[in-house]
């Protein structure tokens, strides 16, 4: 949402700006600038990287527009989830939790967390590592290591789409000078034609440098660090599955596991320890 509001602000401010100093809107309407611009940005884009960065490049864009899922909410959920699945292989045997690691889509614990459930990519590391939990032939060390290259690995792919994005971003006043070059050239071949015709052109080529300018720091640019805040706040999602898991696997109580969870959090999101307590209670009824 935010997006949203930032970009109405820029187009806003830019535009009232101009039509206060006396300028003329329908100046800045040039299409073909628009065109040679972002037709040669988005050639640009799709000649620089493979299928999976564009798939995730657009994937990011749409999620910068939705903010970011991994709020307080999500956390209690998350914290709440470990806790009733730590505190069933705690109360059962490791064993007990099999059920709920091979087929989470079945599992009673996983549904009374939708927003886990959903997580594709959470239930898939979640579950994964578990699975390694309960064969119990893992060296704690030897699983943080793993856990740690595959983030790694999935920080790498997510930064990818948001460099991306940011190239485009700094591509885009060279495409507004070609489309201003381009004006150029049509101004002179006008040479000797009515003046407003020449005035015209002029104009139509300076608004090419304009528009690739503004749509570089303005909007794209922007996007891409929005991009790359909605990165971190994904990985600090997982680190706190780490780290619950890694707690438990050293042998903390469930709730000194998930403690250690919370206090991996952005004190923007980390619910307080009243709240999570007051969470899991309420789940449990």
């Amino acid at each position: 949402m935010l997006v949203i509001v930032g970009a109405i602000i820029v187009l806003g401010a830019v535009v009232a700006g101009y039509l206060l100093s006396h300028g003329h809107l329908i100046a800045l309407f040039q299409p073909y600038e628009v065109l040679t611009i972002c037709g040669a940005a988005l050639g640009a884009f799709l000649a620089a990287n493979p299928m999976p960065v564009i798939k995730r490049s657009i994937s990011g864009l749409l999620g910068i527009l939705k903010g970011s899922p991994y709020n307080q909410a999500t956390y209690l959920e998350l914290l709440s989830f470990f806790f009733d699945i730590f505190g069933k292989a705690r109360k059962e045997g490791m064993m007990a939790i099999e059920g709920d690691v091979e087929e989470p889509e079945e599992s009673e614990i996983f549904k009374k967390y939708p927003a886990i459930l959903h997580n594709h990519h959470a239930v898939e590391f979640i579950t994964d590592y578990l699975r390694l939990v309960v064969g119990g032939n893992m060296n704690p060390m030897e699983l943080e290591n793993l856990m740690d290259i595959e983030l790694e690995s999935h920080h790498h792919e997510a930064e990818a789409a948001a460099s991306a994005i940011n190239a485009v971003g700094d591509a885009l006043p060279g495409f507004g000078i070609v489309a201003a070059v381009l004006g150029i050239v049509i101004t002179m071949g006008s040479l000797g034609g009515p003046v407003e015709e020449i005035g015209a052109h002029v104009a139509a080529a300076l608004v090419g440098t304009f528009l690739g300018i503004l749509i570089a720091y303005g909007f794209v640019g922007p996007w891409a660090t929005a991009m790359g805040h909605m990165n971190k706040a994904e990985a600090k999602f997982f680190e706190c599955i780490k780290v619950c898991i890694m707690a438990q696997v050293n042998g903390y109580a469930p709730q000194i596991a998930i403690e250690f969870g919370r206090k991996t959090l952005y004190s923007t999101e980390r619910p307080s320890f009243s709240a999570l307590e007051e969470h899991v209670k309420n789940k449990d009824k």
